[in-house]
């Protein structure tokens, strides 16, 4: 495991076990491992910002808990996946958004996703063949190295990711080079993770990239950040073609 996933459970240890020690052996004791609770969650951010890196495969258990508007449904809603497109997705877990996403692309559409660790990447195919699609393609790359032509995708999204790369900034590059214009670049953090990424950072990052922050759903604690491409240009006019928002996304079929 990184090193701050070994101090983030030990801050929540702390945290769980101070009520414990208040009521057994005082305020002070309790006051104590709360002290040590917030000490060990300085360290644990620290240790994320410091050493970047992927999600363990033995953690992929805590992708399965409750993370506000990072569900599948939500990511659909602003993602706004179209039967027929090509979209990506840089670090899938296990494929809990991958398998809805490649649903509503159908038919002619499909989901790529990649990933630096390959256990991760047969659980996305695990859960692709149990939901019998054929629309989910997974490869082991690096973010920071696209394995796709120029102008490849409609859409992309990163969901919990951009924090543990090593090099964000290579791959916001990637992530433009590979979409085509006017594309959608979905981004969504939470704050209870240590690699989280405020919105006044992302949209930094994004724009140093030639992102356009288009849309958000949801709050500091829980958001899915919306960007666009740079758009085509028309002689010396760009154009923008516009989302519905009001159109339903297309239904999963799988």
């Amino acid at each position: 495991m990184r090193r701050h996933d070994w101090t983030g459970f030990a801050a929540l240890a702390a945290m769980l076990a101070a009520p414990y020690a208040a009521f057994r052996l005082g305020a002070v004791a309790g006051l104590a491992l709360c002290a040590l609770a917030v000490l060990l969650l300085v360290l644990t951010r620290y240790f994320s910002l410091k050493y970047p890196g992927p999600m363990p495969h033995i953690l992929r258990w805590t992708l399965l808990l409750p993370r506000g508007n990072h569900t599948p449904e939500k990511l659909v809603r602003v993602l706004r996946p179209k039967r027929g497109e090509r979209i990506l997705e840089i670090g899938p877990g296990t494929g809990i958004h991958a398998v809805r996403v490649a649903a509503a692309l159908e038919p002619g559409g499909s989901v790529d996703a990649i990933d630096v660790q390959q256990a991760m990447l047969n659980d996305v195919m695990r859960r692709a063949n149990e939901a019998r699609l054929e629309n989910v393609h997974v490869r082991r790359a690096s973010a920071s190295r696209i394995p796709f032509p120029d102008h490849t995708f409609d859409a992309a999204y990163l969901i919990g990711v951009l924090g543990e790369l090593r090099n964000g900034a290579a791959a916001m590059r990637e992530l433009r080079r590979v979409l085509k214009p006017n594309a959608r670049l979905v981004i969504g953090e939470v704050l209870f993770d240590p690699d989280y990424v405020r919105l006044s950072a992302l949209k930094k990052r994004a724009g140093a990239a030639g992102f356009r922050f288009d849309k958000k759903l949801g709050g500091s604690v829980s958001y899915l950040a919306r960007f666009r491409s740079p758009p085509r240009e028309r002689g010396t006019a760009t154009v923008l073609a516009p989302i519905d928002e009001e159109a339903e996304p297309a239904a999963a079929t799988g």
